[in-house]
């Protein structure tokens, strides 16, 4: 296993400063039409929401989080948790492909970065201090994200296959 939580799910290698999966992003005009202010900072400026102060760190509801700017389906509340982060966290995407992960070195550490697979969306950082069984925690903003209370808790998905 690799020392950087989260390596085995798909990495991008690019800067952020490149053009990120280019077919599937929304133009940079009709993010900032479409997005808050934070939501634009965090999905496309790699920012983070203050702990305790987004829409979903101490959500209980059931359904899909989805991605805020592409709607791909990311995790599900079968697997969120509460890890005292004053972020939403989950112990595993809905699927192993939805995310990305890459390593992101600024602010002077070492962190796993995770994206949209979709659209390359700034998601939050994976760490390697979650609970069983997978041992890790998706510690994401709740800016980037939408829960869908549509979808019936059976129909979710079992977790990253």
């Amino acid at each position: 296993m690799s020392d950087v939580p989260g390596t085995d799910l798909p990495t991008t290698t690019a800067a952020r400063t490149e053009p990120q999966q280019a077919r599937n992003k929304p133009t940079d005009e009709e993010l900032r039409q479409r997005l808050t202010p934070e939501q634009y900072h965090v999905t496309q400026e790699a920012g983070t929401e203050r702990a305790f102060t987004g829409e979903y760190w101490d959500c209980h509801d059931e359904g899909i989080y989805r991605c805020i700017v592409c709607d791909t389906p990311l995790y599900s509340s079968l697997h969120k948790f509460d890890s005292g982060t004053g972020w939403p966290s989950f112990t595993c995407p809905v699927d192993k492909n939805a995310v990305a992960t890459s390593v992101d070195t600024s602010y002077g550490m070492v962190r796993t970065e995770v994206t949209c697979a979709t659209c390359g969306a700034h998601l939050g950082h994976v760490f390697d201090d979650g609970p069983p069984p997978t041992g890790l925690r998706y510690c994401m903003n709740s800016a980037a994200l939408r829960l869908d209370r549509d979808l019936p808790p059976d129909q979710q998905a079992s977790g990253a296959s």
